[in-house]
């Protein structure tokens, strides 16, 4: 348990940034799962439009430090593909 002052306020800080984290991880991966279900479905149209909802989710969390910029580049351009394919 932090003693301290600083120590306290730094237990409080990091609790926060937990519970913000995870929120936001969550919504992240709840993003990818939507498009990925339109693709498994074979829906190209649920597949296009929860595609573009997601983009502005996967980069805000690399704008965040969630993850990392490429892992967000990556995720998205094999998304993208997948739904090209189904075209």
């Amino acid at each position: 348990m932090a003693n301290s002052p600083q120590a306290r306020k730094r237990a409080r800080q990091a609790e926060n940034r937990r519970q913000r984290n995870s929120a936001q991880r969550s919504n992240y991966r709840t993003a990818i799962k939507k498009v990925s279900a339109a693709i498994e479905a074979g829906d190209n149209e649920t597949a296009k439009t929860s595609y573009a909802a997601a983009v502005p989710i996967l980069d805000r969390s690399a704008g965040r430090g969630l993850v990392s910029k490429n892992t967000v580049a990556r995720c998205k351009s094999r998304l993208n593909t997948q739904i090209q394919k189904m075209a």
